[in-house]
């Protein structure tokens, strides 16, 4: 197919992911962005959340948190601090994340780190996301 582009994410750990793919949706730290083929290139840092594409029609999930993703007419390479598949995503392990984020942040804002615990919340509410909107969309089963 000629209007395909290539989908690449990359973590310090491992290559995830390599595909050709027909759209590329992920979440920036201005906003939400959207990548077709012949896309204007630029570069944008990630924030938390849930990165899709399609492919073959179908709607895959990415869960991603931190780096960057460069665009260019042909290519989407993301560069992520932490990216899982959703169907490597345990929503056991999501959840205690959560509630243990949440129990820290209920402390005296004095007595422990405030941001690093809003982060871990972050992380775990959109790993949940990640996943059900993968098992919503048909791609994985729960």
């Amino acid at each position: 197919m000629a209007n395909l582009i290539k989908l690449e994410i990359v973590t310090p750990d491992r290559n995830l992911l390599s595909e050709d793919v027909e759209y590329v949706g992920a979440p920036g730290v201005s906003g939400d962005f959207g990548v077709l083929h012949n896309h204007t290139p630029f570069l944008t840092a990630l924030s938390i959340g849930s990165l899709f594409y399609k492919k073959d029609g179908r709607k895959y999930y990415v869960f991603v948190s931190g780096g960057f993703t460069e665009v260019t007419p042909t290519k989407v390479s993301v560069l992520a601090e932490v990216a899982e598949k959703a169907e490597e995503i345990s929503l056991e392990r999501a959840r205690k994340a959560k509630e243990r984020a949440e129990q820290r942040l209920q402390q005296e804002r004095e007595r422990i780190d405030y941001v690093r615990a809003k982060i871990a919340l972050a992380r775990a509410m959109q790993r949940m996301r990640v996943r059900e909107e993968a098992s919503s969309a048909g791609t994985i089963s729960m």
